[in-house]
């Protein structure tokens, strides 16, 4: 997940207030308590907190003389009432961009994790769950994509997936922050070895100006690879925001938009994937898979189809394993295969339950 392109680049929750027909400032609910973006090292939240789960960046367990032993431990913030530490082995770089706060550190057992605002957004374990899957399931649903668009994805892990389609000809990329662009550069080689591929054209800004200004029907497949629907990024979950993506995809084209956690944020997913079956008219399906530095270890996708030629999600038309030099391309394929591709469509009871109830209420 990356910061996606939301233009404001604010911090923490998006809190807005808007006026009433008698002039009167309204304040709109608060969102659920699993949304609350938390302050890196907001001092307010660091003294209600137990020593070892502040929620700062790091902490450091004192010992009985009051010095700071060489232990840390990352925390991740966003979630109350959870904590998942890493151990630092070392800080590799820590800065701000105009939009977040950057941080990379080796781990004693997930290699180099990157952070954004607090967030881990990839680690050199883990990373191929999440890249792998969010490109694989889009394009080998469909027969022989050639021009494709990712929002976010500073990191070049989705371009690195892409660029094993040798059907696919042109490769837009827009990426709001250049820090995140630089930074992966230089600590993730393994990554960012996707702008490389020359049919990659960067462009840095803002992704909801880019798509409206994108001609209607260029792109065979849009890839969202962005940061968590709060704050700067909440319009990126809005139905204006799939509106623009639906006008830029031609008839049958597919998105593929990060979709959280089916554990922590069924809400959001609900919203999702009702705006979208609204929008797209055509195939609209969640997915999911396993990414263990993830909050409740999995994250999830929605893919939806623009109406004219069906798409059937389910099974891969355009399967990885035909795809000429596509598993060795650059490097191996860790995760993602056809059989994957079919699994990760298969919900358990509960969130089968919810999602199907809530779409047929709606």
């Amino acid at each position: 997940m990356e910061a996606g392109g939301a233009g404001n680049g604010s911090n923490g929750a998006a809190q807005t207030k808007g006026s009433g027909g008698d002039g009167s400032t309204k304040t709109p609910p608060p969102l659920p308590p699993c949304c609350v973006k938390a302050r890196a090292a907001a001092p307010e939240s660091e003294a209600k907190c137990h020593a070892t789960v502040v929620s700062g960046w790091f902490t450091e367990p004192r010992s009985h003389c009051g010095k700071a032993s060489k232990v840390q431990y990352y925390n991740n913030p966003m979630w109350p009432g959870e904590a998942h530490s890493l151990k630092v082995e070392k800080i590799l770089y820590q800065g701000k961009s105009p939009y977040q706060e950057v941080l990379v550190f080796e781990s004693s057992t997930y290699g180099k994790v990157l952070v954004l605002d607090g967030i881990v957004q990839l680690t050199d374990k883990d990373e191929c769950a999440y890249q792998e899957m969010i490109t694989h399931l889009p394009l080998c649903s469909i027969p022989s994509p050639k021009k494709v668009l990712v929002i976010g994805g500073g990191d070049g892990g989705v371009l690195r997936e892409i660029s094993r389609h040798s059907s696919v000809e042109s490769i837009d990329i827009c990426e709001i922050d250049q820090l995140v662009i630089d930074i992966c550069k230089d600590f993730f080689p393994h990554l960012s070895v996707g702008f490389e591929d020359p049919r990659v054209q960067l462009h840095v800004g803002d992704a909801v100006e880019f798509l409206r200004n994108a001609p209607e029907g260029t792109y065979d497949a849009i890839i969202v690879d962005s940061s968590d629907p709060i704050g700067p990024a909440q319009e990126l979950v809005e139905k204006p925001f799939f509106e623009t993506i639906a006008r830029a995809l031609r008839p049958g084209g597919v998105l593929c938009n990060q979709a959280e956690s089916m554990w922590l944020h069924t809400h959001l997913i609900q919203d999702m994937l009702s705006i979208c079956r609204e929008t797209f008219k055509g195939s609209v399906r969640y997915a999911w898979t396993s990414v263990p530095t993830y909050p409740s270890g999995v994250i999830g996708f929605l893919l939806c189809a623009k109406e004219g030629p069906p798409v059937n999600f389910l099974t891969p038309i355009n399967p990885i394993e035909k795809v000429e030099g596509a598993t060795k391309a650059g490097r191996e394929i860790r995760f993602y295969n056809s059989e994957m591709h079919r699994a990760a469509f298969v919900l358990p009871t509960f969130a089968k339950r919810e999602l199907e109830a809530y779409c047929a209420s709606t």
